[in-house]
């Protein structure tokens, strides 16, 4: 199977030595797939990720990663595949070729309210697909006696599965799912758990609170506001509709949850994790702090649609994550504030390209 077309020729730094594991990511063209494919890169990994074929690049939080693979001298140690989770076929074939350590299983439809029109989609992708690539790592233990013992699986549960919970929400939290991105995340869960449990496979599952960045998908929503925020600052837009100001949730960068994926593969017995700051704030907090980073009060732009509301929502989510801290020795380095200006300061410079471009292509000096 081709990679997709090389985005960029820019390459990461290399390490001496031989790789030390090889591992596969689904999902690795997210968030969450591009800060763990640098953190796997820097020590030293070959890191195989799962590309859905589209029509147009998709492949952009990677770029400064891609090795051009006609490039005979560069290490070569991210390589592409095509592939997705609803083809039971292909997870197969790329488990057997890829032969791997480590499987990161990131992949999903993972947007909440867009569950809510998509809940079939969601529940293939979300659900079964965990069962299909779980089923292609057993055959492939099942054609080579122990490898299941040598594989370790990640599973990326969500906090969503909480839902209407009273926080703090920890492992041993009842889990009361309010949309039909969380009953998949809650199905794919327990699949992770049942696999571990009946054939002795090594899953974990990391629950995750929210967790953002300056890669964030602009239609969630701490990024449709940062974004917001520095196109409202440049002139390039006048309001911003939000749904729900009221929600709140315990939000963290996503640099530290990744590392909190490896931690949880580094150990020999295999278990679930909740991942969280232990702090909330409200959607509201989330723009005060935002439009104030730029100057702005977001008072004077923010508008409440309710299009934007879930049909059932979820009120907090706030996570108690003691037991990552006494096992993983596992803790946030990145503050909500330091996070929200992370955010805003990368998407007021993004504005300023989108305005100079945009002067340039008038035929006006930017």
């Amino acid at each position: 199977m081709p990679p997709p077309p090389p985005p960029s020729t820019s390459q990461p730094a290399s390490q001496p030595g031989p790789p030390a594991k090889v591992a596969l990511i689904t999902g690795i063209t997210g968030q969450d797939g591009s800060y763990l494919t640098e953190l796997l890169l820097s020590k030293n990994y070959t890191v195989h990720g799962i590309v859905r074929r589209a029509s147009n690049f998709n492949t952009q939080r990677l770029d400064h990663l891609y090795v051009d693979p006609h490039d005979a001298s560069a290490p070569g140690r991210m390589i592409l595949h095509y592939g997705d989770v609803t083809d039971s076929a292909v997870l197969e074939r790329l488990v057997r070729h890829i032969d791997p350590h480590e499987v990161y299983h990131l992949a999903a439809q993972s947007h909440v309210r867009v569950s809510f029109e998509l809940p079939v989609h969601t529940v293939d992708s979300v659900a079964l697909g965990t069962f299909r690539i779980l089923e292609a790592l057993r055959s492939h233990a099942e054609s080579r006696a122990g490898a299941h013992k040598r594989v370790r699986f990640y599973q990326a549960s969500s906090s969503e599965m909480f839902g209407a919970s009273p926080p703090p929400q920890s492992e041993t939290t009842p889990f009361r799912p309010r949309s039909p991105y969380a009953i998949a995340k809650l199905a794919a869960h327990y699949a992770a758990i049942n696999y571990r449990e009946a054939y002795g496979m090594h899953c974990s599952c990391g629950i995750h609170f929210n967790h953002e960045s300056p890669r964030r998908g602009e239609t969630f929503v701490t990024r449709k506001i940062t974004r917001a925020v520095g196109r409202i600052k440049a002139g390039l837009q006048r309001t911003l509709f939000l749904g729900n100001l009221d929600a709140r949730r315990d939000w963290g960068f996503a640099g530290d949850y990744a590392r909190a994926m490896w931690l949880m593969l580094q150990r020999d017995t295999p278990d679930d994790y909740v991942i969280a700051t232990g702090r909330t704030a409200s959607v509201r907090d989330f723009c005060e702090m935002a439009f104030a980073r730029a100057g702005l009060d977001y008072r004077d732009f923010v508008q409440v649609d309710p299009r934007y509301f879930r049909p059932a929502e979820v009120d907090e989510l706030r996570g108690d994550a003691s037991k990552a801290r006494r096992e993983l020795d596992w803790h946030p380095t990145v503050s909500l504030e330091q996070l929200v200006d992370m955010m805003v300061d990368a998407d007021i410079a993004r504005a300023e390209k989108e305005l100079a471009v945009r002067a340039m292509s008038d035929g006006r000096t930017p």
